[in-house]
């Protein structure tokens, strides 16, 4: 069993910044990955960027290439999204996921947060 929380959306304006964290608590495992998912009113839940168990493999999704950057804390067991420059089509709820690999697939992660909305005014 595993819980995930997000934390840390909120309303920003176009350039600004802002870092989600993603705090997993019950049983894990010592190799596991960690994804963000994004959706936004009337659009499919999409991948947005996913690290490794190591910390040293990450992913993301061309559109915020460059500009957001995943992360983990083991000793926190904690996963952020440090999201910068933002536009206001990033304008959307944040989802953490937990699964055994970090692929873009939604369908490949076993738990989900409830999510943490994001407003990016222009």
């Amino acid at each position: 069993q595993v819980q995930l929380g997000e934390s840390g959306g909120g309303l920003v304006q176009a350039g600004g910044s802002l870092r989600l964290s993603c705090v997993t608590s019950g049983r894990t495992f010592t190799n596991y990955a960690m994804g963000w998912f994004r959706q936004a009113p009337g659009r499919e839940r999409g991948f947005v960027a996913a690290i490794g168990w190591s910390g040293v493999s990450t992913y993301n999704v061309d559109s915020v290439k460059g500009r957001f950057t995943i992360s983990r804390d083991p000793a926190k067991n904690t996963v952020y999204l440090q999201m910068n420059s933002l536009n206001p089509e990033d304008a959307a709820v944040y989802y953490c996921a937990y699964g055994r690999t970090p692929v873009v697939h939604a369908t490949s992660y076993n738990y989900w947060g409830q999510g943490t909305q994001v407003t990016v005014s222009s």
